[in-house]
């Protein structure tokens, strides 16, 4: 290729370890937060959002709400964003 591939997103999806998941509420609903969408910015820091289900039950909808600023969640993200390279390095191409 004579310019380099223009690649827009970099995301990965992370379950949250059952003991490291909190619960958060909007419009008077409480969520369980169990999986966490790490996105790579142009600028090469992480950026995330949890995401989870009403803990009342149901299908409700999949919201997202804002990581707390927790050691260990900061080092799940990162942990995961590493990992994310690693697999991606080792790809064997098209299947």
């Amino acid at each position: 290729m004579s310019s380099p591939v223009e690649v827009t997103a970099l995301a990965i999806n992370v379950t949250i370890p059952e003991a490291m998941r909190w619960t958060d509420t909007r419009r008077g609903q409480e969520f369980l937060l169990s999986t966490l969408n790490v996105r790579l910015l142009p600028d090469g820091h992480l950026a995330a959002k949890a995401y989870g289900r009403p803990t009342a039950g149901g299908r409700g909808t999949y919201v997202s709400f804002r990581v707390p600023d927790r050691p260990e969640l900061a080092a799940l993200v990162s942990e995961a964003a590493g990992r994310a390279g690693e697999l991606w390095a080792a790809h064997r191409g098209l299947g």
